[in-house]
C-alpha cells in the first residue's frame, strides 16, 4: 500500500497515494468531494459535454482502496455527490455499487455545498462527524483544532529533475488537515491561493499524492 505515515492530533494517520486518509487505530477511511455524477450535471444544465465515465472511475478507485483496508467506517467529507440532481440520476447499477461498498460497514456523508440536502442512497446523513479527537466537516472552520476537512481540491508542485509536477495534495499544519479531491472530474487550487495561505499556518506541509506520496513544505 503507497503511502505517506503522520503524526496529526495525537492520531496516526496514512495520506494514501489515492488521495484517500486512512486512519488505522480507528478502522476509518475518509475521502472528499467525489462529485459523483458531475458529467450528468453538466449536460443537465447545457454545459460542455464530458464522457460519463467519471462515476464508475471514481467508485473503481474507492473500491479498489477499500480492498486493500480493512476499514470498518467511511467517511465522505462533503460533495459527494456534484449537485441533489446528479445523486438523483446516477444509474441504478452505480447506485447499487455503492451500496455494496457500503455493506457492513459505517458509511458517513457530510453535506457540502454541491449536495447540502440529505442523500437517499444508504449511510448516514451529518454535518460533521466527530471521532477520537478529530473532527470531519466539508469547509475548515477558522481556530479549528483537530480538523479534517476538503473542499478546496488542493494541489501543489514539486520540481523533478528541472520539471515542475504539480499533483493533487493533502495540507497539513499542527492543527488541521485538508484533504485533495478524491473524485475523478475535479480540478485544484494551488496551495499558494490566498484562501489556504491564509488557513495554514507557516510550517505546513504538502503531501503530494501519487505513486510515492511525498511531503514538502507547503509550497506558497
Amino acid at each position: 500500500m503507497n503511502g505517506f505515515d503522520f503524526p496529526f492530533c495525537n492520531a496516526r494517520l496514512t495520506a494514501l497515494g489515492s488521495g484517500a486518509l486512512w486512519w488505522p487505530e480507528q478502522a476509518l477511511l475518509c475521502v472528499s468531494d467525489l462529485h459523483l455524477g458531475k458529467s450528468e450535471r453538466h449536460a443537465r444544465r447545457g454545459g460542455a459535454a464530458l464522457p460519463p465515465y467519471e462515476t464508475r472511475d471514481t467508485l473503481t478507485r474507492l473500491a479498489a482502496d477499500l480492498a486493500r483496508v480493512p476499514a470498518r467506517t467511511v467517511v465522505c467529507l462533503g460533495d459527494s455527490f456534484d449537485d441533489g440532481g446528479a445523486a438523483l440520476a446516477l444509474p441504478e447499477a452505480e447506485k447499487l455499487w455503492i451500496a455494496q461498498l457500503q455493506a457492513g460497514r459505517h458509511w458517513i456523508w457530510i453535506v457540502g455545498n454541491h449536495d447540502p440536502a440529505p442523500v437517499d442512497i444508504g449511510g448516514t446523513n451529518l454535518a460533521e462527524f466527530r471521532q477520537g479527537g478529530l473532527v470531519f466537516r466539508h469547509i475548515a472552520q477558522a481556530d479549528a483544532c483537530g480538523e479534517v476537512s476538503g473542499h478546496y481540491h488542493p494541489k501543489a508542485a514539486i520540481n523533478l529533475r528541472g520539471r515542475s509536477i504539480s499533483r493533487p495534495a493533502f495540507l497539513l499544519d499542527s492543527a488541521r488537515l485538508i484533504l485533495p479531491a478524491y473524485g475523478t472530474y475535479t480540478g485544484g487550487l494551488r496551495s499558494r491561493a490566498k484562501v489556504l495561505c491564509s488557513l495554514m499556518r507557516a510550517d505546513a506541509h504538502a503531501i503530494l499524492t501519487g505513486a510515492r506520496p511525498v511531503a514538502i513544505p507547503m509550497p506558497r
